[in-house]
């Protein structure tokens, strides 16, 4: 039988097709297909001998190209071995080594890259909005928020001693193998896995843990330039309050490829998965996919009683929920400032959501470093030393709810921002089964 494979796609539906004299036979192809860029119903029609595709539904809406900076971690994970005290290290450096071995699911991020909503700092999706938090992020990546001003880019570059007293390693080496890329100073990160191995052999233990730490910083949470650790990664490492330049970088970047229409998210990967993957349904029935649906599919037809959205680890937090004259968070990242709204995320900490949150609380400020006419940076830097944090006194007792005024608002802003997917209806999930995104212990 001769074959042909001919594609039909202007709104023919095959139950309007003629059949009459040779009946054509009709043969279901994946009844429900789905793309990430396409909703469509495809058969395979038999005439008179041919087969011939027919598909109709809706048409291709423009999806962007977003991928992640993933640098390779085998030879940082090998310097684990050399850790003789995994505790007191978590206790003083955080949950690093979770983040060396976190398997993320690519297509997961890069779907949900499509849901920031560059209006109100967010993933708007068409039941619901997730942001991640300060508060979030401490928690998993396991390190306090102090209450003083974080990284800002302004703080003068350390010295060659400086940076040798830091790392514990002779002044000569330092000023030897710093080097210059992509217009800013820092270390080959060879240079300092060499190092971390001597110290770590040597059982020399401050040496080491002090290497290793800032390779984590330099390659895993602020990856700039692959196999490098540039001078903001070694800043960063010794202002100590970590936590508002990672959730900056994480949002400027966002902020940034989505206003230029897709390109490579350079921040921790890894801290944003976890924080994801810890809202996503915990029924085994989203786990195991039995459709086999894309991740586009799969997220927008979730619900807002769907979401895994609180985590008892908050009950005694404050929440952070303005700073000086800003009347939301302002963030600064490595590559600019952008404006955090934690009145979105309330439901994520706890605390119910009642109503569309006023405007003045959704402010949105954003600047590219080296772009910043307003001087953002410098009234960024004010405001953190006047931090307001709230609490269950302020903030009403803890129930997870949200009431229909704030979910009525929400689906219409899902319905005024073009989502690059279409999306049916969203119906709860209620069926079970085994999980297929890895187990990240969060």
């Amino acid at each position: 039988m001769g074959t042909s494979d001919r594609t039909c796609s202007a709104g023919l539906n095959p139950s309007t097709l003629p059949l009459g004299g040779s009946q054509p036979r009709l043969r279901a192809r994946d009844s429900q297909q789905t793309r990430d860029s396409w909703l469509i119903r495809s058969y395979l029609l038999n005439i008179n001998g041919t087969w011939v595709s027919i598909r109709y539904g809706k048409t291709k809406r423009h999806t962007k190209k977003y991928s992640f900076r993933q640098p390779d971690l085998k030879k940082l994970r090998n310097l684990t071995s050399y850790v003789l005290d995994p505790l007191g290290f978590k206790a003083r450096f955080g949950k690093l080594f979770p983040l060396l071995t976190t398997q993320v699911d690519e297509g997961l991020m890069g779907t949900l890259v499509h849901f920031y909503d560059p209006l109100y700092h967010c993933f708007s999706f068409p039941d619901f909005q997730l942001l991640p938090t300060l508060e979030e992020y401490a928690y998993l990546v396991g390190i306090p928020i102090l209450d003083q001003v974080p990284f800002s880019g302004l703080e003068s570059i350390p010295t060659s001693q400086e940076i040798a007293d830091l790392l514990h390693i002779d002044e000569s080496l330092v000023k030897a193998h710093m080097t210059t890329k992509g217009g800013i100073q820092g270390l080959p990160s060879e240079f300092l896995i060499a190092q971390a191995t001597v110290y770590g052999k040597a059982m020399s233990e401050d040496a080491f843990e002090a290497i290793f730490v800032l390779l984590i910083y330099g390659l895993v949470l602020f990856p700039n330039i692959d196999k490098f650790v540039d001078v903001n990664a070694i800043r960063i490492f010794s202002v100590l309050n970590l936590v508002p330049t990672l959730l900056g970088d994480t949002y400027v970047s966002l902020h940034l490829r989505n206003a230029k229409g897709g390109g490579v998210v350079v921040c921790c990967l890894p801290l944003l998965y976890k924080w994801f993957i810890s809202h996503l349904p915990q029924t085994l029935a989203f786990k195991e996919n039995k459709g086999c649906l894309r991740w586009s599919m799969r997220l927008v037809s979730l619900t807002n009683d769907d979401i895994s959205w609180y985590n008892r680890a908050y009950d005694g937090v404050q929440i952070i929920g303005s700073c000086g004259e800003f009347s939301n968070v302002p963030l600064l990242g490595t590559c600019g400032g952008i404006s955090c709204n934690p009145i979105l995320a309330r439901r994520q900490l706890g605390f119910p959501l009642k109503d569309k949150p006023n405007n003045i609380l959704l402010e949105g400020v954003f600047f590219q470093e080296g772009k910043d006419p307003q001087g953002l940076k410098s009234r960024m830097v004010r405001a953190w030393r006047k931090i307001h944090k709230k609490g269950r006194n302020e903030l009403a007792p803890k129930n997870c709810i949200s009431l229909e005024p704030y979910t009525a608002w929400v689906r219409k802003r899902a319905s005024e921002y073009l989502m690059p997917y279409d999306y049916p209806r969203p119906t709860p999930l209620v069926v079970a089964g085994p999980s297929t995104l890895p187990n990240q212990g969060v």
